[in-house]
């Protein structure tokens, strides 16, 4: 399998599956999507399997394309097809990110019923939040709100070209299975079984411009949803920088935190706070580098378990064994198995 590049990354077939629910719900065959996708069933039928991006925004295409509707048909009122082009022209045309959110909030709340985007634009923190109007389904809640974050959230990051830190999330509901994978997409500070859901992020940043074009935005159409799935990537980042070294560092050879701050020609202190002023740490930049090294060298039939614990810097196979679990949810024979490797 060919090395994956840095900017993709993988995302839980977790979410893979609740978009799957939503066509059943609606009383389709999931099949149909996975078909228009070119995802094979039997790899997904542990919600704790990877995707890439691509494959995950090839299937959120082929729902919306089956249901008439973007939002997974998870709102009474469907988001119908080329709502969210609709919503990034209208924000696109504005100065900054708070005006932006202003007209971006408001076409929101006139497209969807059940959920409604309010926001908190004073004070030193600033905050989206996203108000249930009724009650409805837990798992309907669920995917609605984890899918808005990363639709609105991908979409402002790219209108100021720089990722907007979330600071601190609040979840109306409990922790999901998956809540891991909230780490890699919203940020560490989490919180759940709050009153509302809530994003807060530096008031300073709603004075970012808006400095997106007409001709970068039919660009940036052309490649949704799978380019704002993820965490916006800035190649000008201190974040990037490490995971450039990462990427090109084989991981028994990688520095420890004081070394890395002297290659990157930094202070420790400077770097670790630019660090966590872009919402990652180095800890978790390796982390994310190690599981998807392990997710490619576990495809490899010549390579042995063993042998991808020593390859990626594991002392003991048994730490690698609990790590891929975190990571996964499941060991790296049950991935193997699932894979149609033997173990």
């Amino acid at each position: 399998m060919a090395r994956p590049a840095e900017s993709r990354g993988t995302i839980a077939a977790a979410f893979v599956r609740q978009a799957l629910q939503a066509v059943a719900r609606r009383g389709l065959d999931p099949a149909l999507a996975l078909e228009k996708a070119g995802l094979a069933a039997d790899l997904l039928a542990d919600d704790r399997t990877r995707v890439g991006p691509e494959v995950f925004g090839s299937l959120w295409l082929s729902i919306a394309e089956l249901l008439d509707d973007e939002l997974f048909g998870l709102d009474s009122r469907p988001m119908r097809v080329g709502s969210f082009a609709t919503l990034c022209h209208l924000m696109l045309h504005t100065p900054d990110l708070r005006t932006a959110l202003v007209r971006g909030a408001r076409l929101v709340n006139l497209l969807l019923a059940d959920t409604q985007v309010e926001l908190d634009l004073e004070g030193p923190e600033a905050a989206l939040r996203f108000v249930e109007q009724g009650p409805r389904a837990r798992e309907a809640q669920v995917f609605a709100h984890e899918t808005l974050f990363v639709m609105l959230h991908g979409l402002v990051c790219w209108l100021v070209r720089r990722r907007i830190v979330i600071h601190e999330a609040d979840f109306s509901y409990p922790p999901p299975a998956w809540q891991d994978e909230y780490l890699l997409i919203v940020g560490e500070t989490l919180h759940f079984e709050r009153p509302v859901t809530r994003f807060a992020f530096s008031a300073a940043d709603l004075d970012a411009p808006v400095v997106q074009t007409e001709a970068s935005a039919r660009e940036f159409l052309r490649g949704a949803p799978h380019n704002f799935l993820l965490k916006y990537k800035d190649p000008q980042s201190v974040a990037h920088r490490v995971r450039r070294l990462l990427r090109e560092t084989p991981p028994e050879q990688w520095p420890d935190f004081d070394e890395l701050a002297w290659q990157l020609r930094r202070h420790p202190t400077t770097l670790r706070r630019r660090l966590e002023e872009e919402g990652s740490s180095y800890r978790i930049e390796k982390s994310a580098r190690r599981r998807d090294l392990a997710l490619e060298y576990l495809t490899d039939p010549k390579r042995s378990v063993l042998d991808v614990a020593q390859a990626l810097g594991f002392a003991e196979p048994s730490a690698f064994h609990r790590a891929f679990r975190q990571w996964t949810g499941m060991s790296p024979g049950e991935y193997r198995k699932k894979a149609g490797l033997k173990g």
